[in-house]
This record gives C-alpha cells, structure tokens and sequence, in this order.
C-alpha cells in the first residue's frame, strides 16, 4: 500500500474502496442507467479527497467511459437532437469556464435539483409521461447552455439534458446512445478548460489511469443492462432516477448552504 498511496491519491483503504464504489456508480449510469449513479461519484470521492481533486480525478475516466460508450452504442443516435443541444451545450461550458471563481456549486446543485423536481412534477401532474413532444431549437439552445453549464460546474448536466430529450420519447436504445454522443462532446470541450485552471496534477491522472479498466467494465455493463430493458421499462427507471437526482442534489446544496 506504500507505493500506491505515494503515487495515486489512494492513501489509505478507505480512498480506495470509495473510488471504487464512484467508479463503478458512473460507469453503470455511462453504460446507459441513468444520471442518477452519476452524480453519486463526486460526492463519494469527496469523502476522502478534496471536491476539487474528485471532479478532477472523474474527467479522465469519464472520457475513458465515453470511448467504450461511443463503440457500444455506435449508430444509435438521434441527429437532430444533437444539433438542437450542443451548440448550446458548448456556449454554456464557456459560461462556466468564464465563471468558475465566482459560482458557487451548492447553488448550482439547488438550482439543477429544482429544475429536476419540477420537471418530474410536471410530468406527473399534466400525466403526459407518454405523449412525446416534438424538436425545438429554442428548448435545444436553452437546455443545451444549461446543461453544458452545469456540467462545468458541478459535473451535473443530466437533468438539464433529460427535461429536453426525455419528452422526446425515443427507443431506450436511441436516447442512450445519443445521450453517449452529447456527453462524450461535452467532457472532451470541458478537458481544455479544467486543464487551464489547473485541475490535472501527476498523481490525478495516475490515479485516474489505475482505475480505466474498472470504468470500462462498469460501463459495458451498465450498457449490458439497458439493451435487455423494454420501453415501458425504461421511461418510468429515468423518471425515478431525475427524481432521485432532483432530490439529492436539492439535499446536497441546502446541506452545503447551511452547514
């Protein structure tokens, strides 16, 4: 354990169990499960390392995740989706790279949680979980910045992407993998930035490598899953999960903005 705690950022057991456990969280919900696991991972690792170290530490794997993704789901993606968001997904990364020292991250997670939480709610008030909506390039624009914001800042940007494309009501296998595709973009857009105010060090990114075969067998499984998951399945799971999410980041930020 020497060795390992003088070169990765696994000091100790219990950094390496809660990497572990982040890893395998992020790399089901990047298989296709849900946002959800995802967001569970920053705050895992936050546990035994600073929050800045555990969104660092994340971004390599996450990129990792999204080349195993990218094959798993190649060819199922829904174009004109992508060209709604991620323009806009991009403008939002710049507002996050142009704000980073005067965000805060708890308010960032209220705000996503709330949004998240209204968005459930709506659903289920108008009952119009199973009418599909159609394209639209002003809600594209608008959810693509706030999602791309959001990822910057708090590595959040899944509920911003669900409230636009989960009305959309695609074949589970179509909004997965153009879900790959949006996040894949956006993580490699955010590697630049998060280089340029310094977030990589040596030992993040050997600690990051140690862990690239775990995040690609999480990942494939979580696809594994998705893939063997029928429709009337599928939209009632990612409607719980943007709940579950709405919830804890709710939780997370009123915690952070009172403790």
């Amino acid at each position: 354990m020497g060795s390992l705690s003088q070169a990765t950022l696994f000091g100790d057991p219990a950094a390496l169990i809660a990497a572990i456990v982040a890893v395998c969280l992020v790399g089901l919900s990047k298989g296709g499960l849900g946002g959800a696991f995802a967001l569970m991972g920053v705050p895992i690792l936050s546990l035994v390392m600073s929050p800045i170290q555990a969104a660092a530490l994340l971004l390599p794997l996450l990129l990792m995740m999204d080349v195993v993704s990218l094959w798993t789901w190649r060819g199922w993606f829904d174009r004109a989706t992508l060209l709604r968001l991620l323009p806009g997904a991009c403008v939002g990364i710049g507002l996050g790279w142009a704000t980073a020292a005067y965000t805060s991250e708890a308010m960032v997670r209220l705000m996503v949680g709330l949004v998240a939480l209204g968005f459930v709610g709506r659903v289920l008030l108008a009952r119009s979980g199973a009418r599909a909506q159609g394209q639209s390039w002003a809600r594209g624009s608008f959810w693509g910045i706030g999602a791309g914001f959001t990822s910057f800042v708090a590595h959040a940007g899944g509920p911003p992407y669900q409230v636009y494309v989960l009305p959309l009501r695609f074949d589970p296998k179509v909004y997965t993998g153009t879900s790959v595709i949006f996040f894949a973009v956006v993580n490699v857009v955010k590697l630049g930035p998060y280089a340029a105010l310094g977030q990589f060090d040596r030992m993040v990114l050997v600690s990051a490598f140690a862990l690239l075969p775990l995040a690609a067998v999480s990942t494939l499984l979580g696809a594994w899953i998705i893939k063997r998951m029928r429709t009337e399945v599928f939209y009632p799971l990612m409607y719980g999960m943007i709940a579950l999410v709405g919830v804890k980041l709710v939780w997370d930020a009123v915690w952070a903005l009172v403790g």
